[in-house]
């Protein structure tokens, strides 16, 4: 069983950054695939970006140049560094743990901490 914590969420105004973190317990995720999904009011979970074992990374076109996804295996820690953000970057996000299938969708993951929150004011 993998328990997963979220951290670094926060108040930020359009063009600030935060860096989110994702804290693994209950057994090394290093060869986990990693991911950062976001759900905002009204609408479904979305996609942001993963990594997987090897560290190779994939990102979703809406954060692709901003976002950077990271991983720490000594401290079984991910990390979403979030730059020029903007409004439409307001949500709730998640980080996630799963093994394989196509990771850009939530169903593949089996892991799940309990979100935090991000918002962009304007």
């Amino acid at each position: 069983q993998v328990q997963l914590v979220e951290s670094g969420g926060g108040l930020v105004q359009a063009g600030g950054s935060l860096r989110l973190s994702c804290a693994a317990s209950g057994r090394t995720v290093s060869s986990y695939t990693m991911g950062w999904f976001r759900q905002a009011p009204g609408k479904e979970r979305e996609f942001v970006a993963h990594i997987r074992w090897s560290d190779s990374t994939y990102y979703a076109d809406s954060v692709k140049g901003r976002f950077t996804i990271s991983r720490d295996n000594a401290k079984n820690t991910v990390y979403l560094q979030m730059n020029s953000l903007t409004p439409e970057d307001t949500a709730v996000y998640y980080c996630a743990a799963g093994r394989s299938g196509s990771m850009v969708v939530a169903g593949q993951y089996n892991y799940w901490g309990q979100g935090t929150q991000v918002t962009v004011s304007s």
